[in-house]
């Protein structure tokens, strides 16, 4: 992931190309952690301007996944796992708000390295290796995910190469026709009828309907420092506050990691 940012870079890209491309390859890499199924929270600073610019791309929940509806299932609280916890997912609009407003390069350019390595494969790394090894029992629950993630029926270790050509497929949608494959084309058409076989309430103007939103940064000072976060709904503001209630106390005559500083934390 970080050589297809610097091979954006070396093409003429910048650094917003460039973090679009590393985000990419770390969906394929990382599966268990990143993707296009995913959302997208970004700071840019703009050197031109002197400015911040937060985007916040989390979609949000289906509009028919109502209280009542859970409630008529039995669920008194936000379930942890299962189809009910899907929102629209908002990477790739994400995606094309950056490169829009701050990008020189095409989708088909910055994505590139990601079908690459989804196509000829990549050799997964141990700790990964691990934590999929771990998820193998969540995997084997659904056929579509066994199918792509559990190739010869388990997880892949150590070193072995990893291929994802269905994601190269996807990958190649969005390169050729923009967010517009993933919203209101085919990508979204599966989507949509992945979550009805599951009992989702997903609809089409769920995903047409989502757009990516510019905010304004928040920020505190520690120690002379200005720190920004992106607003809520994001967790931001809680480093911000923490921050805040840190400050009064001498940390650095507690000494770095001792239980004092610890205990402070």
């Amino acid at each position: 992931a970080a050589r297809a940012g610097v091979q954006v870079l070396e093409r003429g890209g910048n650094a917003v190309d460039a973090a679009i491309a590393a985000n990419a390859v770390m969906g394929l890499v990382e599966p268990h952690m990143n993707g296009i199924g995913g959302d997208l929270f970004a700071i840019v600073y703009e050197a031109a301007t002197d400015r911040l610019h937060g985007l916040n791309s989390g979609g949000w929940a289906p509009e028919g996944l109502t209280p009542a509806l859970l409630d008529s299932l039995g669920m008194t609280e936000m379930p942890a796992s299962g189809i009910h916890t899907v929102t629209v997912p908002g990477a790739v609009a994400g995606w094309d708000a950056l490169r829009t407003r701050f990008g020189k390069l095409s989708f088909d350019e910055l994505l590139a390295p990601a079908m690459f390595y989804a196509e000829d494969g990549f050799p997964v790394s141990d700790v990964i290796a691990d934590t999929w090894n771990g998820l193998s029992d969540k995997l084997r629950g659904d056929a579509n995910a066994a199918t792509t993630y559990l190739p010869k029926g388990r997880a892949p270790r150590a070193g072995e190469v990893f291929r994802n050509p269905t994601l190269a497929r996807s990958l190649r949608l969005i390169a050729g026709e923009g967010p517009s494959a993933y919203y209101s084309g085919r990508i979204g058409d599966a989507i949509l009828e992945t979550s009805a076989e599951l009992g989702g309430t997903m609809a089409a103007g769920d995903l047409r309907a989502f757009q990516p939103e510019w905010v304004e940064p928040i920020s505190t000072t520690y120690r002379g420092w200005t720190v920004y976060e992106l607003p809520p709904n994001t967790q931001g503001i809680a480093a911000l506050l923490m921050l805040n209630l840190m400050e009064p106390f001498p940390l650095g005559e507690y000494g770095f990691q001792s239980a004092r500083a610890m205990h402070v934390m």
